[in-house]
């Protein structure tokens, strides 16, 4: 089984990347971007029968950092 753990910063929180990102944009001429936020996309392969419960505490424990993180999962 395979699931998607897409993670992302927490409103509020600054996000350098997406800066960045929305200033290049700008630079080719791409107007009208109001803002950017960056985040990750993590692919699992798991053993089928792997518990919801199991795949969040992976996500709490080490994939995302909850303090300024939110995470999503997706089974694929």
């Amino acid at each position: 089984m395979k699931a998607r753990v897409t993670i992302t910063l927490k409103n509020g929180v600054l996000d350098p990347q997406g800066r960045a990102i929305q200033s290049a944009l700008g630079g080719l001429g791409f107007e009208g971007v109001a803002d950017v936020r960056a985040g990750k996309v993590i692919e699992l392969e798991l053993a089928d029968g792997t518990s919801p419960e199991t795949i969040d505490a992976m996500c709490r424990k080490l994939l995302a950092n909850t303090v300024m993180e939110n995470y999503r999962v997706e089974l694929l």
